[in-house]
């Protein structure tokens, strides 16, 4: 049977056991880690969650394949604060299957910039996927007026053939865009540099491969960050968070080599989005689905 077909059948089994396990951890839900629920029902398939390095405790999500070219801002509650849609200076952008989001520095020093990376491709048929720069917007007054905002667009490549990755992370100390591939036994890291132009196209460089212990698929990556002061990096799967504390000068991908810790965490119905508070003392988790809870945990004490 051909490895599509195998996806199309454990893909319904999958969302069934996530569904069935946090089910079951609702029963006992410690409501303590739990900071709010998303109240707008436009958040229907949130995929990445990253915080604000402009407004005090609002965060931006966006929503995976299916949806077209927008982000949203929250509070930390869940409510919603604004939306916003992404063009170039040719006009709106077809996005595909954006599966992360994260915060960082770009071209102009002392300036926050959104990235959303377009980087789903479940048949790892894609010659090349996309990474979305924005600038970080204001906050409307009104939270259901929609704002346009002008981005940047980076093609990638993989060199080593088309894949299936759902993290985006970006690294403030050494300006560097990461991604984790999704699938397999094993995961690959790549990277590339954040002084892009727009309308680049770079080759990525693959860093490593990571093993995960456990069954697939049910261990694939689907999320990670790295936070604001670039110490510190957690990955996620469908049914564990991985975190690790950086060393002096250590890349990150050298860091993601070591064991890393494994957190307390609530089994979601399909969680797919995980970041770090903008100081970095703790990291939110939040599923796919309407109205679904905002998981809220601090950092474990090494």
């Amino acid at each position: 049977m051909k490895n599509f077909k195998k996806r199309r059948i454990l893909w319904p089994v999958l969302i069934f056991v996530l569904e069935l396990a946090a089910y079951a951890q609702n029963k006992r839900d410690d409501t303590n880690y739990i900071s709010g629920y998303l109240q707008s029902d436009l958040n229907g398939e949130t995929s990445g969650i990253a915080a604000s390095g402009k407004h005090s405790d609002v965060y931006y999500i966006h929503n995976d394949s299916g949806d077209n070219n927008r982000f949203f801002a929250i509070d930390r509650q869940g409510k919603l604060l604004g939306t916003y849609y992404y063009v170039t200076d040719k006009g709106a952008v077809n996005v595909k299957d954006c599966e992360d989001i994260a915060v960082g520095p770009g071209p102009l020093p002392n300036k926050s910039y959104v990235y959303i990376g377009d980087i789903g491709d479940n048949g790892a048929s894609n010659r090349s996927v996309n990474i979305y720069r924005i600038a970080e917007p204001d906050l409307p007054a009104v939270a259901d007026s929609a704002q346009t905002l002008q981005c940047s667009v980076l093609s990638v490549t993989y060199p080593d053939g088309p894949k299936d990755a759902e993290t985006l992370m970006i690294d403030p100390t050494e300006k560097l865009l990461y991604i984790v591939t999704k699938r397999h036994s094993m995961v690959s890291v790549y990277t590339a540099p954040l002084n892009f132009k727009a309308n680049d196209t770079v080759t990525l460089t693959k860093r490593c491969q990571l093993h995960f212990k456990g069954l697939q698929p049910f261990k694939w990556i689907v999320s990670g960050d790295i936070s604001k002061d670039g110490n510190q990096v957690v990955l996620k799967s469908y049914s564990r968070v991985y975190y690790w504390r950086r060393h002096d000068k250590e890349a990150v991908w050298q860091t993601l080599q070591r064991k890393p810790v494994q957190p307390a965490y609530e089994q979601e119905k399909l969680g797919e989005a995980i970041g770090f508070a903008a100081n970095g003392n703790s990291y939110y988790t939040v599923s796919e689905g309407k109205r679904q809870p905002i998981y809220h945990y601090t950092i474990p004490k090494l």
